[in-house]
């Protein structure tokens, strides 16, 4: 029997990658199977670069005429990326793609003034441990507000998620804000989600929710530990199952979506429907 090695940290995006389904996590972070980036993905990617680059600059420089510049300056860049061939967009579809990314990236106008902004740092990575656990991660931008308090702000380019599903979202910024505190002994005040052109959710960063995140993030590393110990990956059936990329490896997934197709409630637009609809065609 081949042991599996154990991951030598976790990031915010693996630790929800495990939550949301073991066996997903497995075929990814273990086993390295492709898994290309989808069109939202990528153009939420394109606009952090974007803003990135934006937030480097002077804050007078900091206008929607110097982003349309960065953006054409950095667009072949970008097209070139291996992620971005393999959409295969036709000239249509690549004009599309470059609005959907200018529509993003200008949406940043609708919820601050970024010329106002005291930038600390952008794409910050974070190497450090939170109780023993090894944690890595790249905040998206830190900056101080008008009373020089530390604020931790991650964008996010897709839709604003029902209160319901924002737990996972605040996790994260939560965890930077510990990460942040343990490698520079500040405690950052807030931390904040930039969901580009619809709103700013704002969370009061305290000593009990950073320790929250922190036994969070811990629970589910000893989770990871033992599956890795014990080779044992449950797969979690959802509706999420109509966009993995591991679908075809997974009997259990095809399985729920063969249901939900049947019973009519499988999304029209989920990635996944063809694949299933065919094979309950043979």
């Amino acid at each position: 029997m081949v042991v599996l090695k154990n991951p030598s940290y976790i990031s915010p995006s693996s630790a929800n990658s495990f939550d949301g389904c073991p066996l997903r996590w497995k075929f990814k972070y273990v086993d390295r199977l492709p898994d290309p980036s989808n069109q939202p993905a990528l153009v939420g990617s394109f606009a952090h670069l974007i803003l990135e680059k934006l937030y480097e600059l002077a804050p007078q420089q900091r206008t929607k005429e110097q982003a349309k510049t960065l953006a054409r300056e950095l667009w072949d860049e970008f097209a070139c990326d291996k992620n971005y061939q393999a959409l295969e967009l036709d000239d249509d579809q690549a004009r599309l793609f470059r609005w959907q990314g200018w529509l993003a990236i200008e949406g940043i106008w609708k919820l601050e003034d970024p010329k106002a902004i005291e930038v600390i740092s952008t794409e910050q990575k974070i190497d450090t441990h939170l109780d023993g656990v090894p944690f890595r991660g790249i905040v998206d931008r830190v900056e101080r507000s008008e009373r020089g308090a530390l604020i931790v702000s991650d964008y996010k380019s897709g839709y604003l998620p029902h209160q319901m599903w924002r737990k996972d979202k605040i996790l994260q910024v939560m965890l930077y804000a510990a990460a942040l505190n343990e490698i520079s002994d500040e405690q950052p005040a807030e931390a904040r989600l930039l969901y580009l052109g619809k709103r700013t959710l704002d969370v009061k960063v305290t000593q009990p929710s950073m320790a929250e995140a922190r036994k969070t993030i811990k629970k589910t590393w000893t989770e990871i530990e033992t599956a890795c110990d014990t080779q044992t990956f449950e797969a979690k059936a959802g509706v999420l199952c109509g966009w993995c990329a591991f679908i075809e490896q997974c009997p259990t997934g095809q399985k729920h979506l063969e249901e939900r197709s049947a019973k009519g409630k499988l999304p029209a637009h989920a990635p996944n429907r063809r694949l299933i609809e065919t094979t309950a065609s043979v």
